[in-house]
């Protein structure tokens, strides 16, 4: 018989219904955890309660991560049907403006750091009080090989998830003594719809073709490859499990080894 790794673990992931949070879903549930995921995306929301597990392991909620009351009331759902949580996984985000700093948008400057930063604020005041009531928790926020290396034309995006980085050191110091561990995932190039716009928006800015800058981005790795969403899946099954019980405050890269980002 197979050992299930996360066998009654209980975990909360933004953005969960597509992309990267979907992946990271299906890999949590075929080990055991049960699911509580919430998104935007109705469309991606419909799919989700296809699932032959829906309502038995997997649930979900459509809210907005920027609006506080919305992540509130969410929690207040969590809580009826968990009681407590073993993990939070910080998934959401967006890939905000292409361009040059002296050009961009300001109102898109400020959105992009009010979904990437200020919204885990809001998960993470509100999943706390849940992780302390688990023996062993485990909280792991999503930034990028951007938030460690910086990237040229995406300038907003880059200052969130270096925001998401220190963020991330500073929870560990502050939550070790209740147990709860504090992680951050930095992928390289996701292999994805999301990957695609960022490629079209730089091809149009640029006006060099699609095929080149793909060709470029994945050129980026040591490793000469896009990453796959089910590999951060993986690395946060890890994570969670009791396997990684004594990991906390690291920055881990998942990205084929980054060489620049351009």
């Amino acid at each position: 018989m197979k050992l299930l790794k996360l066998n009654h673990k209980k975990v909360v992931i933004s953005a969960g219904a597509s992309g990267i949070g979907w992946a990271t879903t299906k890999v949590l549930v075929s080990q055991g955890a049960d699911v509580y995921l919430c998104d935007i995306d109705q469309k991606a929301i419909n799919k989700v309660k296809k699932h032959s597990l829906f309502n038995k392991k997997i649930f979900v909620a459509k809210i907005d991560v920027s609006n506080e009351i919305e992540v509130i009331n969410f929690f207040k759902t969590i809580k009826e049907k968990f009681q407590q949580i073993d993990s939070l996984i910080n998934n959401v985000g967006i890939a905000g403006p292409t361009g040059p700093i002296e050009k961009l948008n300001s109102s898109d400057w400020e959105k992009t750091l009010k979904v990437n930063v200020v919204s885990h604020f809001y998960f993470i005041k509100q999943a706390v009080p849940l992780m302390k009531k688990s023996k062993s928790s485990s909280m792991i926020n999503i930034s990028s090989a951007a938030g460690i290396m910086g990237f040229p034309l995406r300038s907003p995006y880059a200052a969130s998830k270096w925001a998401v980085v220190g963020l991330t050191k500073t929870l560990a110091m502050e939550l070790g003594k209740f147990k709860i561990r504090v992680n951050v995932i930095c992928p390289g190039t996701i292999k994805g719809n999301r990957m695609q716009r960022v490629v079209g928006d730089k091809a149009k800015y640029t006006k060099v073709s699609k095929k080149i800058i793909e060709k470029d981005f994945v050129s980026m790795s040591s490793m000469n490859c896009w990453i796959e969403e089910s590999d951060i899946g993986k690395m946060c099954s890890f994570l969670i499990s009791d396997d990684a019980n004594k990991v906390s405050g690291q920055i881990i890269s998942v990205d084929g080894h980054s060489e620049r980002m351009n």
